[in-house]
């Protein structure tokens, strides 16, 4: 069996046409509209630190927490996901072995961009 180098760089269910482009960079792990809702609480605090230190650092320190657990709670559902998807496959068969294959990659991915952060 070849190593498919395209296939191998697509996330695991996703059948890609090879005119298909690809989107820069991996996809985020919390939803963009969470994430704005605590970078704002962020900029609150930053802009309101003049004024009440306490409360801005209390703010910032809440945000923090809020941004950590919805992190978290997106990292475990990646990792429901992959474990599903890989969990019922046999190992011996070509096809299955293909989607083991896909899902290594897909640990590989969130576990190197974790150790970037």
């Amino acid at each position: 069996m070849m190593y498919d180098q395209t296939r191998a760089q697509q996330p695991a269910g996703q059948n890609r046409v090879p005119s298909e482009r690809r989107t820069a960079g991996p996809e985020p792990l919390v939803p963009s509209s969470e994430r704005d809702k605590v970078l704002q609480r962020l900029r609150h605090a930053l802009n309101t630190f003049a004024d009440t230190p306490r409360d801005a650092l209390e703010e910032a320190e809440s945000a923090y927490d809020e941004a950590t657990a919805q992190l978290v709670t997106a990292l475990a559902a990646r990792r429901d996901l992959l474990r599903a998807g890989w969990a019922a496959q046999d190992p011996q068969s070509p096809s299955d072995s293909e989607e083991l294959r896909n899902a290594l990659r897909q640990y590989r991915e969130i576990t190197q961009r974790l150790l970037q952060l």
